[in-house]
């Protein structure tokens, strides 16, 4: 595949303005490191796009103002050039996001987190050594509990992660459908025990928030996440395939590794609650910096939320809250956000933890990695030459 060179770049000194109205008070906090002038970080975006990635879009909010850069292409076949404010399915970023929900909900009284996910939703989880009498919430929310992952089952990986995606991507799929093809495996620990991650975890975390709100888990988002902070290019697609346009998602497979895939259309509702999300780069930094900044939760739940347990050899340098990741950066500069994947996009937004630095990335294309690399270079200050 070529790589387009095409690159449009804004940069913005003035203050941004606040996000939102603040939902609850936001503890002071010191200031995150200091921009590096994003030349590393601009080199890193280059490097991505000749290592293969189609194009790539990332935006940056620190305390100089606001800078934008892209480069590569949206279209591989009208070699269209990536631009700001183009949406991208941002696949298990959505998991912080109905994380956030549940803390929400557990400052309102209405969720224990150390309740069984029995409590809540009886019999769901039962079968081949799964016992949600025996998993609590909170193990759901940071990948403890030990239920299986459902991308892990043989039956699914074949028919929507490999080449069969192609006659299947239009299906239709129910959280209960997915958690029941996850819990024909068996768990590979006991509740508690050890750490792996699991996307039928937050599958189960999207229908706990339905039963105790009565709404949609998406609705219960946009109401209290999305609609507040004027996220208006965010949402939550459910059954629908189509993304808005220009930027198209490329994928390739291992049946096929010599070809690209247009992706770009797929029924993400066997992601659902834990990866369904379209947004912006510009929504993800609003959102984090108001999570980040103690907007959206108050202290005690971002406390836990923050709360980490690590990760092993599963999330190099990775350590797991509620929802959330504490990654380190090349240089030790620990930051704060999550990655998602889905085909044909990769997405990382991180940010310092008071979210005053933040920056997000966006691949429209899933086989180079590196995202992480940009947001070290973001975060660590260029190498000084030797006197």
């Amino acid at each position: 595949m070529p790589a387009y060179r095409m690159r449009t770049t804004l940069v913005c000194v003035t203050a941004l303005a606040a996000a939102s109205t603040a939902l609850v008070s936001a503890p002071a906090a010191a200031a995150g490191p200091p921009a590096s002038g994003h030349s590393a970080t601009r080199a890193a975006i280059d490097a991505a796009v000749a290592a293969g990635v189609p194009g790539v879009v990332a935006e940056v909010r620190d305390a100089r103002g606001l800078w934008q850069d892209s480069a590569g292409v949206a279209d591989l076949t009208t070699h269209q050039p990536r631009g700001h404010g183009d949406r991208f399915r941002a696949g298990s970023v959505t998991k912080t996001l109905v994380a956030t929900v549940m803390l929400q909900l557990q400052a309102e009284g209405r969720v224990d987190l150390d309740a069984t996910v029995d409590h809540y939703l009886p019999g769901l989880v039962r079968g081949n050594g799964h016992d949600g009498r025996k998993i609590t919430v909170r193990q759901l929310m940071n990948h403890t509990s030990g239920i299986f992952n459902f991308t892990e089952d043989a039956t699914f990986a074949k028919r929507v992660l490999g080449i069969e995606f192609l006659e299947s991507r239009y299906d239709d799929w129910t959280p209960q459908r997915v958690i029941a093809l996850a819990l024909r495996n068996p768990p590979p620990f006991e509740p508690g025990t050890s750490w792996k991650y699991s996307n039928t975890n937050y599958l189960v975390v999207g229908l706990i928030v339905e039963r105790l709100t009565g709404r949609p888990y998406a609705q219960e988002v946009e109401r209290r996440i999305t609609g507040p902070l004027g996220m208006r290019a965010t949402y939550f697609p459910g059954s629908d395939p189509r993304l808005p346009g220009p930027t198209r998602h490329y994928s390739t497979f291992t049946e096929d590794p010599g070809t690209t895939y247009d992706v770009t259309e797929l029924n993400p509702s066997w992601a659902w609650a834990a990866g369904e999300m379209v947004t912006d780069t510009a929504d993800l930094n609003r959102f984090f910096a108001a999570l980040l900044g103690g907007r959206l939760l108050r202290p005690a739940q971002l406390r836990q939320m923050t709360t980490t347990v690590p990760t092993g050899g599963n999330l190099p340098g990775q350590r797991y809250g509620l929802g959330l990741i504490e990654y380190e950066t090349s240089c030790g500069i620990p930051v704060w956000g999550h990655s998602g994947g889905i085909h044909g996009s990769s997405t990382q937004s991180f940010g310092s933890r008071d979210g005053r630095h933040m920056v997000t990335v966006n691949f429209n294309g899933d086989w180079v990695g590196g995202g992480k690399t940009i947001v070290s270079a973001e975060f660590c200050p260029p190498r000084q030459p030797p006197e």
